[in-house]
């Protein structure tokens, strides 16, 4: 099993940056892709970025540029580097990391951005 805790988010003003950071732990061995997905209030969860074991990065059409993702392999490690934040980026955001070897996705509990002024 792996467990995925997500940290980093809060309240920030339009045009400001946040840093999400999200650790793995327990079955670390195991964990292949990982990234980043969110879900605003009264919307379906979707794809934010995600980044493989090698560093190969995929980015929603929605980031723009805006936001960078980055992983530590030792560490079962990602980051999510936002910048220019929108309203629209208000939700929570949740890490994922797919199973090397089964279909099997681990999910953490989210963290909660908001972009307001």
């Amino acid at each position: 099993q792996v467990q995925l805790v997500e940290s980093g988010g809060d309240l920030v003003q339009p045009g400001g940056s946040l840093r999400l950071s999200c650790v793995g732990s327990g079955s670390i061995f195991s964990i292949a892709d990982m990234g980043w997905y969110r879900q605003a209030a009264g919307k379906e969860r979707e794809l934010v970025a995600v980044i493989s074991m090698g560093g190969s990065t995929k980015y929603a059409d929605f980031v723009k540029g805006r936001f960078t993702i980055s992983r530590d392999n030792a560490k079962a490690t990602i980051l999510l580097q936002m910048n220019s934040l929108e309203p629209e980026d208000t939700a929570v955001y949740y890490c994922n990391a797919k199973d090397r070897w089964y279909p099997q996705d681990y999910w953490g509990k989210g963290t909660q951005v908001t972009v307001s002024s």
